[in-house]
């Protein structure tokens, strides 16, 4: 099997070279690749790097992810989130290639508290949120061979995250202010490369797999309750935190404007995938744990 990574230097791309390797041979590319073009700013170049390489599976793992800076540039966004994947998805089609691709919870409008399930209407909220939706819409159009995973609040020990700025920020400070009323499941980026790797294993073999699935960590939390979880850990693991554990308040949403305006219910229901591969999602704070571990 031959596999065509885009995107190998974001959080997700990085496990998905670890993950996708075992599988057959990968080539991996990044915007700035020199061998071939993956820059999904220029759109027009994609489709001739999927010829050329002629993959059995596509891993697409670029997009824009600066939510509030895609307010001010929708165009830019949307090439990058929707025409780009929709390019890449039409020459998958042509040589008969399986496409994944990487959604987000922002495709919905963040109402209630109830998981949202896959057939949930949808009603983005931001530009990034209708960008992605786009996206998402034009893979699963031009490329019937397709698996699309919309996750939530991505994570990795490499690169900056949230826990890593709350970290920073306890040991500066005698109090935090944290949102408590936008509801999600810290996501690794590395369950999200094993669950992928997992999905393209049983969806070669059975085509009834194809679709669009929510992956997501198990539980849910609050961006509080995520913060208090990730300064108890550091806590206890001796290091030095000047914010006292009463000292960390919760606010609204309204306490921190963004140009992006964010879901406040952003949980996904993922029984779907779990009954479909036969998977079990651990719980968020396994996760947030075993990253704290590695940075601590």
């Amino acid at each position: 099997m031959k596999i065509l990574l885009f995107g190998q230097g974001g959080q997700v791309g990085w496990e998905l070279q670890r993950s996708l390797a075992p599988l057959g041979e990968l080539v991996a590319l990044d915007f700035d690749s020199t061998d071939y073009a993956a820059d999904f700013s220029r759109p027009e170049a994609l489709a001739e790097t999927v010829l050329a390489i002629r993959p059995d599976v596509i891993v697409n793992a670029a997009a824009h992810t600066a939510v509030d800076k895609a307010e001010s540039e929708p165009e830019f966004a949307r090439k990058l989130n929707a025409t780009s994947p929709g390019v890449v998805a039409q020459a998958a089609e042509e040589i008969g290639a399986l496409m994944v691709h990487y959604s987000t919870d922002y495709v919905f409008d963040g109402s209630g508290s109830t998981p949202w399930r896959e057939d949930a209407a949808t009603g983005p909220l931001s530009v990034y949120g209708r960008t992605k939706l786009e996206g998402e819409q034009l893979v699963a159009a031009h490329c019937s061979r397709h698996l699309i995973f919309r996750t939530s609040w991505v994570y990795a020990a490499r690169g900056g995250n949230f826990a890593k700025t709350m970290l920073r920020l306890a040991k500066e400070r005698d109090r935090l202010t944290v949102i408590d009323d936008q509801f999600g499941a810290p996501t690794g980026a590395e369950l999200l490369a094993d669950v992928t790797a997992h999905a393209i294993r049983a969806a070669q073999a059975d085509s009834a797999k194809f679709g669009l699935y929510h992956a997501v960590a198990g539980g849910e939390t609050s961006w509080h309750g995520y913060a208090q979880f990730v300064i108890e850990q550091a806590r206890a693991a001796g290091v030095d935190i000047k914010v006292a554990p009463d000292a960390i308040a919760p606010v609204p949403t309204s306490a921190f404007p963004t140009p992006a305006q964010r879901p406040q219910n952003s949980r996904l229901n993922t029984d779907k995938l779990q009954a479909s591969f036969g998977l079990v999602l651990p719980p968020w704070q396994t996760g947030v744990a075993r990253m704290l571990r590695e940075i601590l």
